[in-house]
């Protein structure tokens, strides 16, 4: 086999890689490499749709197996790469073949934070990241009646809706003071600690979980260093991910919190990229370096990483934004929060309509909407574009969003005057 664009990882990032280069007008071999033995599919359903039986595993992936086929793609699911060769340029596989590469793109992603507690292991505690993990999960959800979920993030409360839509008794436990604290404001953890608990859902806060306990290897409570015991006939995990990063380490990739690169998507080694889950960058929107863990953000630098493998070498400069749905609630986040020393609010949470605006001086950075759509996109084109709205615009609804956009927008095409 000759030189070509090997993928590691069939997420969204690998998988838009493929595609995208393909899209690209590239014509070399395409080989894509991932441990799951599925076709590349989406993971955000997992914790919504799927679990409630919405949605099968044909209408969640990414392109139907023809499009590989297709588009000249060699998918190699069911494969782990063990090593790579900078030095020959070309990996290894556990079965021992080896494959080289002209251009290396690692989107090996992240994989879930375990807990570190006695009887963690016991039958019954359950993990979410896998197809494999969200079947598992569906079908205990079906048989169990008493459900504690661990960890009050997006993960944590959109399986804590799924269980409580399925009629399911359903606690929440969280170790630091408020849901989400890390990437949301004060108001929109007590939105949707409200949600929660107006659903039926016990949300509880500042809880250290001592251990797991349980009969016959199964278990049966989560038990709190306060002494507090909550009954668990199953237990969902879900306190964060860990970037996958051994495999670059061991090749002498430079890694921190996730394999680092540069603008460009480039680790320390020109023929090696990172991106996704697993992928440290520099954030001109944070000013810092970041690892995100997005849909959106995947998708872009795979589209980047493709840009640059085709020919045409250019920084990677998007906006991040998420989202999370939780029952019928779709909370939609643009731009990096943290650092902000401002926030003003529209709307109201009596209405279920609401948006966050984070600044940092007379700098908009962040905003957060629940249930409002247009907030949403008009903030992701003002924060992108370094829209000069005030706090006090922000929080002022007579204030037209759409005309300040139209506005910048009308700024930027207006030719310099001389």
């Amino acid at each position: 086999m000759g030189a070509c664009t090997v993928i590691i990882g069939t997420g969204q990032a690998g998988f838009q890689t493929a595609a995208s280069l393909r899209s690209e007008g590239y014509e070399e071999p395409i080989i894509l490499i991932g441990e799951e033995p599925q076709i590349p599919y989406q993971r955000p359903p997992l914790s919504k749709g799927f679990p409630l039986g919405q949605q099968d595993f044909e209408s969640i992936q990414l392109r139907p197996e023809r499009f590989y086929q297709d588009h000249r793609i060699d998918l190699l699911a069911g494969k782990k790469v063990t090593a790579i060769g900078r030095d020959k340029k070309q990996i290894r596989l556990e079965s021992g073949a080896r494959i080289p590469y002209q251009k290396l793109v690692l989107a090996v992603g992240a994989r879930n934070r375990k807990l570190g507690v006695e009887g963690a292991a016991l039958e019954g505690v359950l993990y979410l990241r896998s197809l494999e993990e969200a079947i598992a999960l569906k079908d205990r959800l079906q048989s169990s009646r008493e459900i504690v979920v661990i960890g009050g993030g997006f993960i944590g409360l959109e399986i804590a809706a799924v269980a409580r839509t399925l009629g399911k008794s359903v606690t929440v436990l969280e170790a630091l003071p408020r849901l989400m604290s890390r990437v949301v404001a004060p108001v929109i953890s007590n939105f949707f600690r409200d949600l929660h608990t107006s659903r039926g859902v016990k949300i509880v806060c500042d809880a250290q979980v001592l251990e797991i306990s349980g009969e016959n290897g199964r278990a049966q409570n989560v038990k709190l260093q306060d002494g507090t015991a909550y009954p668990a006939d199953l237990v969902i995990v879900g306190i964060g991910v860990v970037p996958n990063v051994e495999l670059a380490q061991a090749a002498g990739v430079k890694v921190a919190n996730g394999v680092v690169v540069n603008e460009f998507l480039e680790t320390n080694d020109a023929d090696v990229f990172a991106i996704g889950d697993c992928a440290e960058h520099p954030c001109i929107f944070a000013s810092a370096r970041v690892r995100l863990e997005s849909v959106q953000n995947a998708a872009d630098q795979a589209q980047r990483v493709a840009t640059t493998i085709a020919g045409r070498r250019s920084s990677y400069r998007a906006l991040p934004w998420f989202w999370s749905d939780q029952f019928d609630i779709k909370l939609q986040m643009a731009g990096i929060s943290q650092g902000h020393d401002r926030i003003v609010t529209r709307g109201d949470a009596e209405s279920h309509k609401l948006s966050v605006f984070y600044f940092k001086g007379e700098r908009l950075v962040a905003i957060d909407s629940i249930n409002r759509p247009l907030d949403h996109m008009i903030g992701r084109k003002l924060i992108a574009g370094g829209a000069p709205l005030t706090p006090e615009e922000a929080a002022d609804e007579s204030v037209d969003l759409r005309k300040l956009e139209h506005e910048m927008a009308q700024r930027r095409t207006e030719p310099a005057s001389s």
